[in-house]
């Protein structure tokens, strides 16, 4: 697989233009890649005359934006679901998985809570568990897929889990931290949730904000992981494939390995 993507980027360095275009590529990138994706958007300027504008949100709605004609350059989401529907649509060209990351758990500090007994907390009435909101965002896909495999430990826990999720991020609606701050770090800080499920490399960035917040990682029977797509939409600049390459390179590989992502096609 990675000597196929691999080729398929020499190939296509072949065909890019050299010069650059005025207008500054259009970077459009889930909300939980936006530390490692303005690094790489650094870096990478200072290997082109090529500016770069860069616009994070869930994934969904911004599958959503494209699809209702809102131009666009490259779009990197946390799931392979969505840029392979603007695929299918006749937006784009071919989908590349360039990252993975897997699901956590963050709690507050008073929940006596570890691995083994996650599922057990999460399924006690008077903890309040928070997600992000399915469809709009991965991540709440994500979680829904953690309730699902609990029914196999479980019966019936799917259902509970679904029932009393709070959607808290991610969704049209959904109350917006303040600029600067970690969205999960804001929602925790302000005790809107007991435990929350995320990114594992959100939950680092949420406890650096929030240092006594504890990261849970997932049981085997409870782990789901995400790959995450890039896509180079069909109207965009020529300009926009040497942004996407270089995310698929060996520098742009290493700045998401730096942040906890599983880079697929570092060497």
């Amino acid at each position: 697989m990675e000597k196929i993507m691999k080729k398929w980027i020499l190939v296509s360095l072949l065909v890019l233009p050299v010069v650059a275009n005025a207008d500054p590529i259009e970077l459009r990138a889930a909300g939980s890649l936006k530390n490692a994706m303005n690094d790489i958007v650094t870096a990478y300027q200072q290997t082109s005359e090529q500016k770069v504008h860069a616009d994070y949100g869930p994934s969904g709605l911004l599958r959503k934006r494209i699809e209702t004609g809102e131009g666009g350059g490259v779009f990197a989401s946390a799931n392979m679901k969505h840029p392979q529907t603007l695929k299918a649509a006749g937006k784009g060209g071919s989908v590349v998985m360039f990252a993975r990351n897997q699901m956590c758990a963050i709690a507050q500090p008073n929940v006596k809570v570890n691995s083994e007994g996650i599922l057990a907390v999460m399924l006690d009435p008077n903890v309040r568990v928070g997600t992000s909101t399915p469809k709009a965002d991965p991540s709440g896909d994500y979680a829904w897929k953690i309730f699902a495999k609990a029914d196999a430990l479980k019966p019936g826990a799917k259902a509970q889990l679904e029932q009393k999720a709070l959607q808290l991020t991610g969704g049209e609606k959904s109350a917006k931290a303040p600029k600067g701050c970690n969205t999960y770090a804001w929602v925790m800080e302000n005790n809107r949730a007991d435990v929350f499920l995320t990114y594992c490399t959100n939950a680092v960035l949420a406890q650096k904000e929030v240092t006594d917040l504890q990261i849970v990682q997932m049981p085997a029977p409870l782990a789901v992981g995400a790959n995450y797509g890039l896509i180079v939409l069909d109207d965009a600049q020529a300009d926009a494939w040497k942004l996407a390459m270089y995310i698929l390179s060996e520098p742009g590989q290493t700045i998401l390995a730096n942040y906890g992502f599983d880079a697929p096609l570092k060497q």
